[in-house]
């Protein structure tokens, strides 16, 4: 076996586990949650594991699962539809100014980030006065939200951040960035999802599967892998939301480009400019039919991306390392993906306690960007090395263009 293919893991009474892992390995807590997926009765031939791959709620992140006839809520997660969106623009490194401080905080501006006021009225990661554009995109979302409040009415929250949260960034590990390739020429890349009101699905249709599945829940290996079976009561009102959240998530990041293009053009000293064809929109958490080894199947990517052949892709690094636009090579065996990203190698709380500020200033050298201790748990040490993620999935994916960040925003 290469150091390209996969690694093959098999247990008894599951299907068997391919794994493009190369010398990262899997953890073991990984692995179990592997198992525990693989064991499950309508997994369809078998699991496609990537190289960044790192335990998750339920399922793994970095793990892509064909089932048949069915679908596990908490593999598609909560924050349904996440994914980037890059576009290539015509200007050049040169047409940047010398300090970038300006840049960020225009972008900054532009788009909501971040959470605060417990994520109320006051909350500085969503509009206070939604614009114009953002009332436009809700317009095409607003019956097919209406049409899964009329079946379950308690989705509606309180804060209806639904329309508030449309065109905004959200937290964690989501970004803004502006990158250069090795032509100099300036790309924008941006990651966000489908916010709270994705999150308020995703965490209801877990629950409502639980709830299901209440007399059966003992004969899961764990308990978030209660799941959805066509032909019951509540499979076709997932199937509904989860297409409505991701494409409110699509639809997110749009927005989030276009704000994030027209604070570029309001930068002192930036000339005009356009946008190139090269634009990518892709998930990376998400669930739709296709076809795979002529079956057609649910096929859930948990972190993972569609590297269908000439398919283009974008997989990111952390916020001091380069990111990669990619072709997809269409590889059966892994149901033509690729991986989402990095993938972590420290929690949240591990990285604020093993990380330095030292460490993180030196980590994002010449990088305008957050350098304080809130930010430290998506420093770069937190990730995988992106040069092995690559490495271990050539027979995926053909890289186009490596990018590399001078400006990031982080959520």
């Amino acid at each position: 076996m290469n150091k390209n293919s996969y690694q093959l893991l098999k247990i008894p009474d599951a299907v068997p586990i391919k794994a493009w892992v190369g010398e990262l390995g899997i953890e073991d807590k990984a692995k179990e949650q592997l198992y525990n997926v693989a064991k499950m009765p309508f997994i369809y031939k078998h699991l496609a594991v990537m190289p960044d791959v790192h335990w998750g709620i339920g399922a793994t992140v970095g793990s892509v699962i064909p089932t048949m006839k069915a679908i596990i809520p908490a593999a598609v997660g909560v924050d349904i539809g996440c994914g980037m969106m890059a576009v290539k623009t015509s200007l050049k490194a040169d047409d940047l100014p010398e300090n970038l401080k300006e840049l960020r905080r225009n972008i900054e501006k532009a788009v909501p980030h971040g959470r605060s006021h417990h994520g109320g009225y006051r909350d500085k990661g969503a509009w206070r006065e939604v614009p114009r554009p953002q009332k436009r995109a809700w317009e095409q979302l607003e019956s097919g939200f209406k049409s899964i409040l009329e079946k379950h009415p308690r989705v509606e929250g309180s804060r209806n951040n639904h329309i508030r949260h449309l065109g905004t960034l959200g937290t964690g590990n989501h970004f803004i960035e502006i990158c250069l390739d090795e032509n100099a020429e300036v790309w924008v890349m941006l990651h966000s999802g489908s916010r709270g009101i994705g999150n308020r699905l995703g965490t209801y249709f877990i629950e409502l599967a639980k709830k299901d599945m209440r007399q059966h829940l003992k004969n899961l290996p764990d308990a978030n892998l209660a799941y959805f079976s066509e032909g019951t009561k509540y499979f076709n009102d997932y199937v509904e939301a989860v297409l409505w959240a991701q494409d409110f998530a699509r639809i997110n990041r749009e927005l989030m480009m276009a704000a994030v293009l027209q604070a570029i053009r309001e930068t002192r000293g930036i000339r005009e400019f356009r946008t190139e064809t090269q634009a990518v929109n892709c998930h990376h958490n998400y669930v739709q039919k296709e076809l795979h080894f002529g079956q057609e199947v649910w096929l859930t990517r948990k972190g993972a991306v569609s590297a269908a052949k000439g398919h283009l892709g974008i997989i990111p690094g952390s916020m001091g390392a380069c990111s990669f636009i990619v072709r997809g090579k269409g590889h059966p065996e892994s149901f033509q993906s690729c991986s989402h990203g990095a993938g972590r190698v420290m929690s949240r709380n591990q990285a604020k306690q093993k990380i330095s500020l030292d460490e993180h200033l030196a980590a994002t050298s010449g990088v305008e960007c957050r350098k304080d201790l809130e930010v430290l748990d998506e420093s770069p040490a937190a990730y995988k090395a992106i040069d092995k993620v690559m490495a271990a999935q050539e027979d995926l994916v053909e890289i186009l263009y490596r990018l590399k960040q001078v400006v990031c925003v982080k959520g």
